[in-house]
């Protein structure tokens, strides 16, 4: 394989280094022209190419591939990562996302979060808000807390093979309209109010 090398010199256009294969119709060309420093590699098919200014590198190309033991990338202001098709961030081992600020987690369409144990805390407040909401325990399901409220504005259900409802202190048990129905029905107390 013959290549074809040239060496430019201009004191207007600077410095431009070729080299052409023309068995694999593959041109690399390096210019400096005194503002920017641009390395370009040109083939049949693509192209791709470094531009570097002294505020600025850019970098065009089809594939852009980084092998390193270690990566690390920091910027003093605003970080974009952004694809037109599938982005995708894998770890063999333990990932951490952390903000001093605020965070926002959002899909047009379907968000979904899965681990083998699902942890979330809030120091202050948690909400979950949907037109439709589903808390499921295949095994077991608990809410706790210091108070417990459950609302419905429309209508409330509470079904299961067993249902027991205590209170330590109080029970009050309110209705517009009031019905207690069993086949075998006990209702005991210290003190036992009807009317």
């Amino acid at each position: 394989m013959a290549l074809v090398c040239k060496i430019e010199l201009s004191q207007t256009d600077g410095i431009t280094l070729t080299v052409i294969n023309k068995d694999g119709n593959i041109t690399q060309t390096a210019t400096f022209d005194g503002t920017i420093i641009t390395l370009t590699c040109k083939g049949q098919d693509d192209t791709s190419t470094i531009t570097q200014k002294t505020d600025s590198i850019t970098v065009d190309c089809k594939d852009f591939i980084v092998n390193a033991e270690s990566i690390t990338c920091k910027s003093t202001k605003d970080t974009l990562h952004e694809a037109e098709g599938t982005f995708s961030i894998n770890s063999t081992k333990k990932s951490a996302f952390t903000s001093s600020a605020d965070m926002d987690i959002s899909a047009t369409t379907k968000l979904n979060l899965k681990s083998a144990d699902f942890v979330a805390t809030a120091t202050n407040s948690a909400k979950v808000t949907a037109l439709t909401t589903t808390l499921n325990g295949d095994n077991k399901a608990s809410v706790t807390g210091l108070e417990l409220a459950l609302t419905a504005t429309a209508s409330a259900s509470l079904k299961g093979a067993t249902v027991k409802a205590a209170a330590d202190t109080t029970m009050d048990v309110e209705g517009l309209t009031t019905t207690v129905k069993g086949q075998l029905t006990n209702i005991q107390g210290s003190l036992v109010t009807l009317g």
